[in-house]
């Protein structure tokens, strides 16, 4: 009985691809599926549900049912059997449809004359495009044959509407890629860009699915998975001596590659009239709607191994490579589901701005793209599968919405926003190289924050005085190997003299957490952003800390030295990395290299405890620097990296701004100078705040400076500070308000 089904499902196939080789418009083509589809399946009802925007689904064509319901019927997301199909992803098999929980009645349509109901999700790759329902008036659960095959032919529905070929009028049945489409993100880097769209990995596409020669479509396949399983054994064994999780990954491809079961799978879906890339794009869709299902960490990993190796698979196949022969545009938007900091280098200040599905504001492409002053959004669902290469596309990192296709209205609107920013930039230009002086005559030292070499020239165009972080592991973190000391030194003189005389605080390499080397083993935590990072890494392997503070020695070449320890959460451990600097010293000294004129050995306050450290700590440090990002997440126990709940504190709020202001007296009982450096100190408002409770050094991006020197310039400290006390004795949560209302009648 199965293998006479097995035929029938090739038979369905084959009259399916005849429909589709005739020359008809979309809507006569899907009229002639349901046609087609019900007479295979012994149904009275044939229908196909088709998404007219992402909540709201449309009966685009049907046998069986009312013709008049047809581009009428509509329904939302979850609404009736349907509707409960598309928002799960998952097919439903009843035989008493009218019972089933969740069941609407519509009576344009005759449903409720049938009992038996089947309903498959249309999707490609996780992509939700529709519905496919078979029903008949006899009360039975259709078999596992009868459902494989309708969920062939979804699937083959799903990759014909990719290419077009149902087309027709209204949105449901629009053409693909072509219509504007709104993604909301989140924000990793400020800033607003228009370019046209460059995929990082373009959409392999699959423009036939049907087989012609099943046995040479086998052949295919296994040729194919050969070339895969060559190509995964040698780069296992050029990695042997790589990190742990970088052998974890590998070795998951090669569980995959060799995987029986999913060889057995896709040469059945083979059988049954697939061509190589469909089945292997069917087991990929497959992995994808599991993966969107599934909660657990180590799975949904898993099942991302899957999907990449079978994006390598159908390389292979149709010989789709990541080079197409596209020339990238003039003004590449790129776009990408993730990239590494060493290929966002490579592509460098060549982009006008990057947007990815997944990504974190921490992420190492995220310190990358800040260096870069280029914007970055993340978490815009989708955007690889709907953006074509060449799409015209607006970025606008400041509120994390990327505009894909956009209609002339907010193009215009768009760009006007982007020459206010221009003439902004214009305005900030002529303050460049005044002082950051308020009206009150308190001066504010500005300093920018930088990582790479590209950052440097900004230091004279911004106006900053200085660089008040120098992040160090960009240099560890896009190399395949640790790099040498003579590396390091070279690069750290090119720094110091790049920056003339001005002051460079190097921040020693912090690693763990969301920045892990890949050479070195990683550790499994259940925390990392809690764990074994920064200070306490260099501390219990002193042999990298030893070799940077000896390459900052040697870079100094007897200029002045600013050197501090990242995430200091105790006075001992800042004593053992103080240590740690005096052997250096001493050991640079017995060889005969010029010392530094000065060294100044500071540290960051990243953590709560370190603000209450005893006395002796705050003489010994030479100078403190706020790491606000991290401060901020832990003061109030809300991971920076998690949507729901960390745009829920406010940075003014009463408790944190009370908690600075703390940290400040106590640095200036005991003469310890000290500066903020974070996200916070770029932005206006809160800079204005900050300097306002006595903080008198800011550290932030280089595009922050100009906006943040021209509200200080405009304001009265002393104001701002006895606006800041009122509201406090108001008992409110959050200051912004009142500090809102008082710059917008000062400003």
């Amino acid at each position: 009985m199965a293998s006479n089904f097995q035929t029938d499902t090739r038979q369905m196939l084959g009259r399916l691809r005849g429909v589709m080789s005739e020359d008809a418009a979309g809507q006569a083509r899907l009229d002639r599926i349901t046609q087609l589809i019900a007479e295979e399946m012994r149904t009275e009802v044939c229908s196909i549900y088709l998404f007219r925007d992402e909540d709201t689904l449309e009966l685009c064509a049907t046998e069986g049912l009312n013709p008049d319901a047809v581009h009428q019927t509509r329904m939302k997301l979850g609404e009736g059997l349907v509707g409960r199909v598309a928002r799960s992803g998952k097919l439903m098999n009843t035989d008493d449809a009218p019972s089933t929980k969740g069941f609407r009645y519509m009576p344009e349509t005759g449903e409720e004359a049938y009992s038996s109901f089947l309903g498959v999700p249309v999707q490609r790759l996780g992509e939700k495009l529709g519905v496919l329902v078979v029903q008949s008036k006899e009360a039975r659960v259709f078999s596992d044959e009868e459902v494989y095959a309708v969920e062939v032919v979804a699937m083959v529905i799903a990759e014909m509407a990719e290419l077009g070929a149902f087309v027709g009028e209204g949105a449901a049945m629009s053409a693909r890629h072509q219509q504007p489409v709104l993604f909301r993100g989140g924000t990793a880097q400020e800033g607003a860009a228009q370019g046209n769209v460059w995929l990082h990995e373009p959409r392999v596409v699959v423009t036939n699915p049907f087989a012609d020669d099943p046995d040479r479509e086998m052949e295919r396949l296994s040729e194919a998975v050969e070339t895969l399983r060559v190509g995964v054994d040698r780069m296992l064994s050029t990695a042997a001596s790589g990190d742990k999780e970088q052998l974890q990954v590998l070795e998951a491809y090669r569980m995959f590659a060799n995987s029986k079961g999913w060889m057995k799978r896709m040469e059945e879906d083979i059988a049954r009239g697939l061509s190589a890339e469909a089945a292997v794009e069917k087991e990929q869709s497959a992995a994808r709607a599991r993966m969107s299902q599934v909660t657990d960490a180590y799975l949904r990993e898993r099942l991302n191994d899957l999907d990449d190796l079978s994006n390598r698979l159908l390389r292979i196949l149709t010989g789709q490579g990541s080079v197409t022969g596209a020339e990238m545009p003039d003004n590449p938007i790129l776009i990408a589901r993730n990239i590494g900091p060493a290929e966002l280098l490579d592509y460098g200040r060549s982009l006008k701005g990057i947007v990815l599905e997944e990504g974190s504001v921490g992420s190492h492409a995220a310190i990358v793209a800040r260096a870069l002053a280029i914007p970055l959004v993340i978490h815009a669902e989708r955007i690889t599968t709907e953006a074509l290469n060449g799409d015209f596309i607006l970025v606008d990192g400041d509120q994390g919405v990327v505009h894909l296709r956009p209609d002339d209205s907010v193009i215009s609107a768009f760009r006007d926003k982007m020459a206010m920013q221009a003439q902004a930039q214009e305005r900030y230009a002529s303050i460049r190289d005044k002082p950051a002086e308020t009206l009150c005559g308190q001066r504010v030292t500005l300093m920018m924050n930088a990582g790479l070499m590209a950052d440097l020239p900004s230091l004279e165009s911004s106006g900053a005085e200085g660089v008040g972080l120098f992040r160090t592991e960009l240099q560890f973190l896009v190399r395949s190997q640790m790099p040498k000391r003579a590396e390091l030194s070279n690069i750290y003189a090119r720094v110091i003299e790049a920056a003339k005389d001005k002051r460079v605080c190097f921040r020693t390499l912090d690693i763990g957490s969301d920045k892990v080397l890949p050479y070195m083993r990683a550790v499994d935590e259940p925390n990392p952003a809690l764990g074994w990072r920064a200070v306490r890494v260099g501390i219990d392997k002193p042999g990298v800390m030893r070799m940077q503070l000896q390459a900052f020695v040697r870079a100094a070449a007897g200029r002045p030295l600013t050197v501090m320890f990242p995430f200091v959460a105790q006075r001992e451990e800042f004593t053992k990395a103080r240590a740690e600097m005096d052997k250096a010293l001493e050991r640079e000294r017995i060889l005969g290299h010029p010392l530094p004129e000065r060294i100044e050995v500071g540290a960051m306050l990243e953590t709560p405890s370190l603000a209450f450290a005893p006395d002796s700590f705050y003489d010994e440090v030479d100078f403190l620097s706020i790491g606000g990002n991290d401060l901020k997440q832990f003061f109030f126990a809300a991971d920076r990296e998690n949507e729901l709940v960390r745009r829920r504190y406010d940075t003014l709020n009463v408790s944190f701004l009370t908690f600075l202001e703390q940290i400040v007296a106590r640095c200036e009982a005991h003469k310890t100078p000290l500066s903020f450096c974070g996200e916070d100190a770029g932005r206006p408002v809160e800079a204005a705040c900050f300097a306002a409770i006595g903080l008198r050094v800011l550290s932030m991006r280089p595009a922050s400076i100009g906006p943040v020197k021209s509200v200080l310039r405009r304001t009265n400290l002393r104001e701002l500070k006895a606006v800041i006390e009122e509201a406090r004795q108001t008992g409110v949560m959050s200051v912004r308000p009142a500090v809102m209302e008082y710059l917008k009648e000062k400003l």
